[in-house]
């Protein structure tokens, strides 16, 4: 075992023979070092938030809306910089005319993101963007400080695609989300005319049986399509069983460097996405996560954080959390609860300089000498299936 010379003899043997985690061991011997005078600096991290849903119109007609089954959404985000507004023509230029109304409540003055006259699905984190929709969940993470380039935008595509699935998708028909993506990422191109930046996608499409297989509705059963590019996750948890269902595997190209879509990239959605489906039951739980999460936690531990979350809302045991259950005790509310939660257990690890963590590993495999967790955007979007 690597020691160091200036820990102290009590911590070392404690080191020794303490049944703790790997985690709670270098925390153990941290402590222990005389040469730490102060508190580990803490990384500058901007202003979380949290909801239910993303902006969508109110008046969408879509297939989807008429499914047997639905999501109960809630999401957190947590940027590693200032989330940068969409550039024009994306967003309206002020008017100067006398003419127009003054009141800000005229929908003429909605000044929302807009593309081709739609409302842009979806919010950015960061270079992070996210959906969170009654049938659809999604998180792209946007690579190489995409929100600070000129042009381009990772929610661009996460939109397209939401209004594929929204446009495409018909009572009786089988989504092929991997198209959809394909169809999103040619018109983000088409819309930017100029692209800079890259980003990963993944995205989960909720469906039912009734549908695919013309089942009646009290037989439906929910199918989920889950289509991923690159390093962000779609998870699959049953709280009945306490086990984790279903993870989609990352692409990588070579270390921390993942399959992308945009510049200089020949990742394409039809040639590398991967589209998984499998079928759920009533109240599991779907994660999208961005390697925020994932490069900060071990699956067992996001596993760990959601059951317990999920208990201490049923049992009303929810500390400071007030602000969930006073929006109202329906999952809804639980799913903002746990959303929140396991960001900020992600978050603990991204800011301790000193913490063991999934990135770091990887890194260590690949001969890097990487300590601690990793800084990044952190967003986490969940979805527990209900019936409409």
């Amino acid at each position: 075992m690597v020691t160091s010379k200036s820990a102290h003899p009590s911590a070392l043997r404690a080191l020794a023979t303490s049944p703790l985690t790997r985690r709670q061991q270098l925390q153990s011997l941290n402590n222990g070092l005389s040469i730490l005078s102060s508190q580990p600096c803490r990384y500058q991290y901007h202003t979380a938030t949290f909801g239910t849903k993303t902006p969508s119109p109110d008046n969408v007609e879509s297939s989807l809306s008429k499914t047997v089954f639905r999501f109960e959404t809630g999401y957190a985000l947590r940027p590693k910089r200032p989330s940068r507004p969409f550039p024009p023509p994306f967003v309206s230029i002020p008017s100067s005319s006398f003419s127009d109304p003054l009141t800000t409540h005229s929908k003429s003055q909605d000044r929302r993101p807009k593309v081709g006259g739609e409302l842009i699905r979806g919010l950015t984190n960061g270079d992070d963007a996210i959906l969170a929709a009654d049938n659809f969940l999604g998180v792209n993470d946007g690579v190489g400080a995409w929100a600070t380039k000129p042009q381009g935008h990772a929610a661009l595509i996460l939109h397209f695609w939401a209004l594929e699935c929204e446009r495409r998708i018909s009572c009786n028909s089988t989504p092929d989300t991997v198209e959809f993506l394909q169809r999103a990422y040619e018109e983000t191109l088409n819309s930017t005319n100029y692209w800079l930046g890259t980003t990963t996608s993944a995205t989960a499409l909720l469906y039912s049986t009734s549908n695919t297989n013309n089942d009646n509705e009290e037989n439906a059963k929910p199918l989920l399509y889950v289509t991923n590019i690159g390093d962000c996750q779609i998870i699959v948890i049953r709280p009945s069983d306490g086990k984790i269902l279903f993870k989609s595997r990352e692409q990588w190209h070579w270390f921390d460097c993942p399959y992308q879509l945009g510049t200089n990239s020949v990742d394409q959605p039809l040639s590398n996405a991967v589209l998984n489906t499998l079928e759920l039951a009533e109240d599991d739980i779907v994660l999208a996560v961005s390697d925020g999460v994932i490069d900060n936690l071990w699956d067992h531990e996001v596993l760990a954080n959601v059951l317990e979350s999920i208990d201490k809302w049923d049992s009303g045991d929810i500390g400071g959390w007030e602000v969930e259950r006073a929006a109202g005790s329906s999952s809804a509310g639980s799913m903002v609860f746990v959303a929140r939660r396991l960001l900020h257990a992600a978050l603990a690890v991204a800011q301790d300089p000193f913490a063991e963590s999934p990135y770091m590993e990887k890194a260590i495999d690949e001969g890097l000498t990487i300590e601690g967790g990793k800084m990044d955007d952190i967003s986490v979007v969940i979805g527990q299936c209900k019936r409409r």
